[in-house]
């Protein structure tokens, strides 16, 4: 064997009798260490047991009913809402009012120019005059007729013609006066007055403009008791409306109602009811209200806060309950939600004790304690 390759086996040799002691020294190191470690942790005081939460709970409380608010909508509409016009023809003299002017019942809102009818009364009326003078004179000759008869100067021919020129004159003068009453209901009619206390809706017309019989001249609205039109399905009954409300721009108002009518509109296949608004409220007719009934729904169940719900597998909702200091979970249906609670069903019993706030700190089968039980 030659010097080199001897020389070169002794390097080695060396190298792996290092390397040995090497490991052993570090694996010698590494269990002392461990030993002072595991002494120094028996020698520490154990550590305190984890003190367990506290959540805050409600006992279930079963019902056989729940009641939900049923909404409607329909519009505010005036009691009386007419369209006036005059009865004649006739030249417009006079318009006493403006839109959305408030106006008494009786008061004069528009008039015709009469000057012909006041015209044809003083014909009439000078026609009667003449006709009563005749009428005077045709008596005293009938009198007189009749005495001549009685004395025998004159003939019975001559006393009909005398009684007769008497009557008619009679039935002229009531003809004239039934021309006369006929003037007079025309100038009447020629003033255009309010039917009830209301405002004035749309004008149509100018002054001194011709208008014909039944042209609509203005539209008055009356302003108070207004009502309030609602559709409603055949589902809803005349007990549901009687404590109904009226919600307008976010107000409640009491509603009483008037009529529910027994025929159904052949397009949205509902009932009209009107309803009385108890309010001193200014309206806009024809504003949209809400009709709100409360219906009874029988169902066993218990509310819940939404705070207890949690969303389980599926469409299935869970709440979280503590039984014998462990949390457990309950599946539920939830029948109807009001604001921030639900109305439910599930499988738990009357009187579990439900966690209504904080179930998102806790976990199913987790150790807790119930606020106010102490540690």
């Amino acid at each position: 064997m030659s010097q080199g390759i001897l020389s070169r086996m002794l390097r080695r040799t060396g190298i792996l009798i290092g390397t040995a002691l090497a490991i052993a020294v570090a694996v010698a190191a590494v269990m002392f260490g461990s030993d002072a470690l595991a002494k120094r942790a028996e020698a520490a005081p154990p550590p305190a047991p984890a003190t367990l939460a506290t959540v805050a709970v409600t006992p279930v409380q079963f019902e056989d009913h729940y009641i939900t608010t049923r909404r409607f909508l329909g519009q505010v509409e005036a009691t009386a809402d007419a369209v006036l016009s005059f009865e004649l023809a006739g030249r417009l003299a006079a318009l006493m009012v403006d839109e959305g002017e408030s106006v008494s019942a009786g008061a004069v809102i528009a008039r015709l120019d009469t000057a012909l009818l006041e015209a044809e009364r003083l014909r009439l009326a000078a026609s009667k005059d003449a006709t009563l003078a005749q009428l005077t004179f045709a008596e005293t000759r009938l009198k007189r007729a009749e005495q001549l008869l009685v004395d025998g100067f004159s003939s019975q021919e001559t006393l009909d013609q005398a009684r007769a020129t008497r009557d008619e004159l009679t039935s002229r003068i009531a003809e004239i006066d039934a021309g006369l009453t006929t003037v007079a209901i025309n100038i009447e009619k020629s003033e255009l007055r309010a039917p009830f206390d209301g405002r004035v809706g749309a004008l149509d017309v100018e002054i001194s403009e011709t208008v014909n019989p039944g042209q609509m001249i203005l539209t008055l609205i009356e302003t108070n008791d207004p009502i309030v039109r609602v559709g409603l399905p055949l589902s809803v009954t005349e007990d549901d409306l009687q404590n109904a409300r009226i919600d307008m721009a976010g107000q409640q108002h009491q509603a009483d109602l008037l009529q529910l009518r027994p025929d159904i509109d052949p397009t949205t296949r509902t009932r009209t009811a009107l309803f009385a608004l108890d309010t001193q409220a200014n309206l806009t007719f024809g504003q949209t209200a809400t009709l709100l009934v409360d219906v009874t729904v029988p169902a066993r169940g218990a509310w819940v806060s939404l705070d207890a719900l949690q969303q389980g597998s599926g469409s299935i909702w869970t709440v979280l309950v503590v039984d014998a200091g462990t949390v457990r979970t309950a599946a539920v249906e939830v029948l109807f939600q009001q604001s921030n609670r639900a109305f439910v069903q599930g499988s738990f019993t009357e009187g579990a004790q439900l966690i209504s706030t904080g179930a998102h700190r806790v976990v199913p089968g987790q150790q807790v304690q119930l606020a106010g039980s102490g540690a």
